[in-house]
């Protein structure tokens, strides 16, 4: 059974940072794209950023390009967003998931799966 569990959330100041982590677990961690997308009351699903574990590669959506890093941990199964410079409207509920496709899941999906998301909320 394919589990994602993202934590890390939490209320920081505009301009502050963050770090979120996904935990991986029941798929070939080393073969899977994984992907973090967000969703704000009001708002469209968006896609954050995906990293390909096999081919290598990170991906940003074009409102956190710059700001967001991806990283990926195959020894622990884990992959990180470490978000800077964070905004008021980075404000939202962040998941992370496993994708066929990282330009998919930069696009708003679609997703394979994904677990519990963590709530992020940046004050002004």
């Amino acid at each position: 059974e394919v589990q994602l569990q993202a934590s890390g959330g939490g209320l920081v100041q505009a301009g502050g940072s963050l770090r979120l982590t996904c935990a991986a677990s029941g798929l070939p961690f080393a073969d899977s794209s994984i992907g973090w997308f967000r969703e704000a009351p009001g708002k469209e699903r968006e896609g954050v950023s995906c990293i390909r574990n096999k081919q290598g590669g990170t991906y940003y959506g074009d409102s956190v390009k710059g700001r967001f890093i991806i990283s990926s941990d195959k020894s622990k199964n884990t992959v990180s967003l470490q978000m800077n410079s964070l905004k008021p409207e980075d404000t939202a509920v962040y998941f992370c998931a496993v994708v066929s496709r990282c330009l998919w899941a930069i696009d708003g999906g679609p997703y394979d799966y994904w677990g519990r998301g963590t709530l992020v909320t940046v004050s002004s």
